[in-house]
């Protein structure tokens, strides 16, 4: 399998199959909220698209990065979501690298959106879909992100070799500028677990698959088999 590691604006053209990274915190938030039982998380391109598509629908919950703002119900921090009750609940994310990277590449015929929480789950759905190559898209500092390229890196070392270690990975993720800014308090609606919780190797069992549903990008867990959990 051909794999390629990119930044957003690197892409060019619409992959066959695209994994979008994003380790602290987008997608480890994700899927910590599928496991609080959100039915699906919608993908918004801006702030107050979010605002806009809380507005038509006001049961649905609206989160974002960085410091509390009106209209939104929830931050971009596994620490802060683990102990909400989202059952049934839909999530409206806007995040400012994340979200991005997978509005990047929703015309690409499938979207997966990974951590390392989910890792093994991501990996084992690439080694069914039979794709010749797959780009990863790494969101975090223009590409350059550690975490978010360690992650990328080892999901696609553990589609070739499900044996593969996290420990060097995990690492680097645990060094990078990202894991400082939220240790150090640099960033905004974080809580102290966040980078342990970022790091936590398949805590979850499901793959998240981002599809196109009318004009909106919808992510929703998948298990092997089609199954949602």
């Amino acid at each position: 399998m051909d794999t390629r590691f990119l930044g957003i604006a690197d892409l060019v053209g619409i992959p066959s199959v695209a994994v979008v990274v994003d380790v602290m915190r987008a997608y480890t938030v994700a899927a910590w909220a599928i496991a609080q039982g959100a039915e699906k998380i919608v993908l918004a391109g801006s702030l107050d698209e979010a605002l806009a598509l809380k507005a038509r629908h006001p049961d649905w919950v609206a989160l974002k990065d960085g410091p509390p703002a009106p209209g939104f119900d929830l931050l971009n921090s596994p620490g802060l979501l683990r102990s909400v009750d989202l059952g049934g609940r839909t999530i409206v994310q806007k995040t400012t690298a994340g979200t991005v990277g997978a509005l990047a590449v929703k015309e690409a015929p499938l979207v997966l959106c990974a951590g390392f929480v989910v890792a093994e789950a991501t990996a084992r759905l690439l080694r069914t879909c039979e794709s010749d190559s797959v780009t990863f898209v790494v969101t975090g500092e223009d590409g350059r992100a550690d975490e978010d390229l360690a992650c990328a890196q080892y999901i696609a070392q553990r589609v070739a070799d499900p044996g593969t270690d996290a420990a060097g990975f995990l690492r680097r993720a645990a060094g990078s500028r990202a894991a400082a800014e939220l240790a150090e308090g640099v960033r905004q609606g974080v809580h102290p677990d966040d980078v342990a919780l970022c790091l936590e190797v398949d805590r979850f069992p499901f793959a998240m698959v981002a599809t196109l549903e009318g004009s909106l990008m919808v992510l929703r867990p998948h298990t092997m088999g089609n199954a949602p959990i």
